[in-house]
């Protein structure tokens, strides 16, 4: 069934009529101009230091490494600090390393190996700033305004792509490339001005932050207890592999086309920017047509035709369409799978899910420019973007049973546990532990294998919620007596969990106590593990 909730009939411009949406969304799009303008400087730049088409590809590559390496770690700090001044820290990072960068090339200092390790440097400030703005916006816009949100996301994005590289495109042609740099650097720093006047309200915590650690531990644990989210990762993780084919190896097909030259490039990647600005302003309305997973499917294989068109086509005429339909594309297919990925989490552990999701997206484009540029060199550029757009297709065949679609989506809304934890009688210090929690269910015998389904569905949100363990048991002297366990790392940690109690969690303990025949609810009991020095025989 296609969306048919409120936000897919919202307009598309309508989050940008809150003030605090659209001063960041300004924010990220300077950022992200700074970003592309780099990429496009960079990787022209690199043309011009070498003719190896591995090379040349690798900058994408050194470009998105850094999210792959880095997610997870700058989604969990963006989890436990204070989001506002995270942000604000990454454009200083990115300002840093373009002045560097501008200095070198003024200096005419630089070589292959050294811009690519300045453009990986640039890529650390990618993967820092994109799980943080990821896990704002859903805090900055009505639930129903999720969706256009993430379309003008994407719009920003793309408008980028398209004012970036005219921009450097012009700037290479007229003054070099050192005053591209330059101007990243004035940019970013106008985006740590935006993110500086956006007074974010300060979180009242009932418990301790999270330690960086555990946060990282319990944010991938998230990520792999959840169905929708693996089924995300693997659609965004193929299609960049796929989709990295054309866009690491455009400067070697613009120089391929008759009269190509770096406004060649900047041409076709402004077409990219176009067609996906295009198909974003249409998205709110197309999701109320056409479910989720068709949408991504279509954009699969759209954007793999338009690839193989761009590459054979004799000439810039023929070109920008095709640029423009995989740009369309593009953005249908990668906003309809980051929409699944926001739906998925809730908001506790949201930078952390998306930073998984970027490393998901960024590591299959990192893959993608490192496969293709090999296939390049040992071929062509034409043989490995047609191979590319084959492995797509052929990826889509494979998972065709994987769904991301809005039928799963749960409600991770707060809700209130039925009961308090019974008064504590020890003492017990928050970070004594860990704590194993267990429960009795005296079930009908007839129905135990529907019991067993619903306990394996509740092992996953246990886990999810971050327990270390979770076991369930039968009693052998009693049919339909069973025992569920689970082990929290600590008091502190045991509490957190109970905090992070959400309407799905709700819905699915309910399912639990339906299965219970006992007059009374099930018995609840929590143990917190002695010490081995102060335990006694």
């Amino acid at each position: 069934m296609p969306d048919t909730d409120p936000a897919a009939s919202a307009s598309a411009l309508a989050p940008l009529k809150g003030p605090v949406f659209r001063m960041l969304w300004l924010a990220w799009l300077a950022a992200n101009a700074t970003m592309w303008m780099n990429d496009v400087a960079s990787a022209w730049l690199m043309t011009s230091l070498t003719d190896s088409a591995l090379m040349v590809a690798l900058v994408q590559a050194a470009s998105t490494l850094p999210v792959f390496v880095l997610g997870l770690p700058s989604g969990a700090l963006a989890d436990i600090v204070d989001r506002r001044r995270y942000f604000a820290t990454t454009q200083l990072w990115v300002a840093l390393v373009a002045a560097i960068l501008s200095a070198l090339a003024f200096l005419d200092a630089l070589t292959p190996m050294l811009l690519l390790a300045l453009t990986f440097a640039n890529g650390i400030g990618m993967a820092m700033r994109w799980p943080v703005f990821a896990a704002i916006v859903p805090e900055v816009v009505p639930r129903h305004e999720l969706n256009a949100a993430l379309a003008l996301n994407g719009i920003a994005m793309n408008v980028s792509r398209v004012i970036g590289p005219v921009v450097a495109g012009a700037l290479l042609a007229s003054a070099g490339s050192p005053y591209v740099f330059v101007l990243n650097a004035l940019l970013a720093v106008i985006a740590f001005g935006l993110i500086l006047r956006w007074r974010s309200e300060p979180k009242v915590r009932a418990l301790p932050g999270e330690r960086f650690l555990a946060a990282m531990r319990v944010g991938l644990q998230h990520v792999v207890q959840s169905p929708p989210m693996r089924a995300v990762l693997l659609r965004i993780f193929l299609f960049f592999l796929q989709s990295a084919s054309l866009t690491a190896l455009l400067p070697l097909v613009a120089k391929g086309i008759v009269g190509g030259g770096a406004a060649t490039f900047t041409t076709l990647l402004a077409a990219m920017g176009c067609g996906a600005v295009a198909a974003a302003l249409y998205i709110p309305r197309l999701r109320h047509r056409i479910e989720r997973d068709a949408m991504v499917r279509w954009g699969i294989c759209v954007h793999a035709a338009a690839s193989v068109l761009v590459v054979l086509s004799p000439n810039l005429w023929l070109a920008v369409p095709a640029m423009t339909l995989a740009g369309m594309a593009w953005i249908v297919t990668a906003n309809s799978l980051t929409l699944a990925a926001q739906l998925a989490l809730p908001n506790w552990v949201r930078a952390r899910g998306m930073s998984v999701y970027q490393m998901a997206l960024m590591g299959g484009s990192a893959c993608g420019a490192m496969l293709w540029g090999y296939v390049a060199g040992r071929s062509s550029v034409a043989t490995s973007i047609v191979a590319a757009a084959l492995l797509g297709l052929l990826g889509l065949l494979l998972t065709r049973r994987i769904s991301v679609g809005s039928g799963d989506d749960l409600d991770h809304s707060p809700a209130e546990l039925p009961r308090v934890i019974p008064d504590v009688v020890i003492d017990i210090r928050p970070g004594e532990g860990p704590v194993m929690v267990t429960v009795e269910y005296l079930i009908d015998p007839a129905r135990a294998a529907e019991f067993s389904h619903v306990m394996q569905r509740t092992r996953k949100a246990r886990l999810r919620l971050g327990a270390l363990s979770w076991g369930l048991f039968r009693d052998t002297s009693m049919p339909g007596r069973y025992i569920e366990y689970y082990l929290d790392e600590n008091w502190i940690e045991h509490q957190r969990g109970l905090a992070r109690f959400s309407a799905a969690d709700a819905e699915l303990r309910q399912q639990r106590l339906a299965f219970h025949i006992a007059d009374m609810p099930p018995q609840v009991r929590r143990y917190v593990a002695e010490p081995a020095g102060r335990a006694r025989g």
